[in-house]
């Protein structure tokens, strides 16, 4: 069980959440990353995909294990190769997870990658796309817009491979079923400036807008457009709107969470966003500081988050809210989870619970986040994977953990 609890309204309230290792690092110098997702629209079958790491924003290798018995036993490990050394540069891949489409059944799953000419992570800005396959052993296809006018190096309006990149923010920005059936897609895209370059007018690390793709199956052919982009005020926010994460609201309306930054200018409050969509996704609102219920904004870290929709009905929302101001990215601690009041799209301060947090004697360069939810199918519980990440300077670690929160 947990160690520790930050004292935040609502903390304590029910059972404790679970904790246990579901992955342990290979070694020093090196955390791992480990998700599991269901493969199918009912019963048991899990894959999960373990993500190795030693340097931000890399994918040294990635392998899948399946399940037949809801995660009790997994199968020995098929490696995926996750860079390879190119003319042009380093070929590298970044596993999104996949997802199962609740109308037809059809398993997607996910991926970013791209080409970097010297293997600079920030090469990326220049280099990702999205790719997806239907079908656990489906053909990799290209995300690309439809109209004559996309291609391979012009996916998206306004995206141009080699000058800016379009990609899914991490793995928490997860699919959604619209009420029609369409799925949605939270992505983020690098602008550019009126002169065709990298634009960067909050004066952060990286800058990006968010976009909300859309695909209609044509057969078994998926067709997709892109919403207008979300974009932030670069007075407020210095890296623009990131990592988005969706919900449906009571009425129809959409809701997107999305990670802000107050990175090089810590003065300014460092909020969770959201903006609105009253057509399904095509136009968004623009985006304002997140609140709770009763109006009060809260703190919250340059990270992702995830809204999970539970089989009782109910919305929840997972992330990190610091009890003051953050700098950038940090402090990634506590970790939480929180129900959103589906009428109104705000967070009930009172059901905010801490599902981790940094322990007495433990470093400050923990990081609790990048990390993806469920609701396990038997118990009902939201199932958290998360690692444990200590972004050390002479290697990272980190194991995987599992923690089961009763709701």
């Amino acid at each position: 069980m947990l160690t520790r609890r930050a004292v935040l309204a609502g903390a304590g309230a029910m059972a404790s959440p679970a904790r246990e290792v579901f992955l342990r690092s290979p070694g020093k110098g090196t955390a791992v990353m480990c998700s599991a997702y269901y493969t199918q629209r009912t019963g048991v079958s899990m894959v999960s995909i373990e993500q190795r790491i030693s340097r931000s924003d890399t994918i040294d290798a990635a392998y899948y294990r399946h399940s037949s018995d809801n995660g009790a036993t997994w199968s020995e490990p098929t490696r995926r190769v996750c860079g390879e050394k190119r003319p042009e540069g380093m070929w590298r891949l970044h596993p999104r997870g996949p997802w199962v489409d609740p109308r037809t059944g059809r398993y997607l799953e996910f991926w970013i990658e791209g080409v970097l000419p010297t293997d600079d992570p920030l090469e990326g800005m220049r280099q990702w796309n999205i790719f997806y396959r239907v079908g656990e052993k489906g053909p990799a296809r290209q995300l690309i817009h439809k109209g004559r006018e996309f291609d391979a190096r012009h996916p998206l309006p306004g995206v141009f491979t080699g000058k800016n990149s379009v990609m899914i923010g991490d793995v928490a920005s997860r699919p959604f079923s619209r009420r029609d059936g369409a799925i949605l897609l939270p992505a983020v895209v690098a602008p550019l400036d009126s002169e065709g370059r990298l634009s960067n007018p909050g004066g952060g690390y990286t800058y990006h807008d968010t976009v909300i793709l859309t695909g209609q199956w044509k057969g078994r052919e998926l067709e997709w457009t892109a919403s207008r982009p979300v974009k932030g005020d670069p007075a407020r926010i210095t890296r623009g709107m990131d990592e988005s994460t969706l919900a449906e609201l009571s009425d129809g309306r959409l809701l997107c969470v999305m990670r802000g930054s107050n990175d090089r200018r810590p003065h300014l409050p460092g909020y969770r966003w959201i903006s609105v969509s009253s057509d399904g996704g095509a136009t968004w609102t623009g985006p304002t500081p997140w609140t709770y219920d009763s109006g009060a904004p809260f703190h919250s870290p340059s990270a992702c988050s995830q809204l999970l929709d539970h089989s009782s009905g109910r919305l929840f929302w997972l992330g990190n809210i610091t009890p003051s101001n953050p700098r950038g990215n940090r402090p990634r601690y506590p970790f939480v989870v929180g129900e959103v009041d589906r009428g109104t799209g705000l967070l009930r301060k009172a059901s905010i619970r801490v599902v981790d947090d940094r322990a007495p004697g433990e470093d400050e360069l923990l990081t609790l986040s990048n990390f993806t939810a469920r609701e396990d199918r038997k118990t009902r519980e939201i199932c958290v994977h998360m690692t444990r990440m200590f972004a050390f300077p002479d290697g990272w670690e980190g194991d995987a953990m599992l923690y089961r929160i009763m709701v």
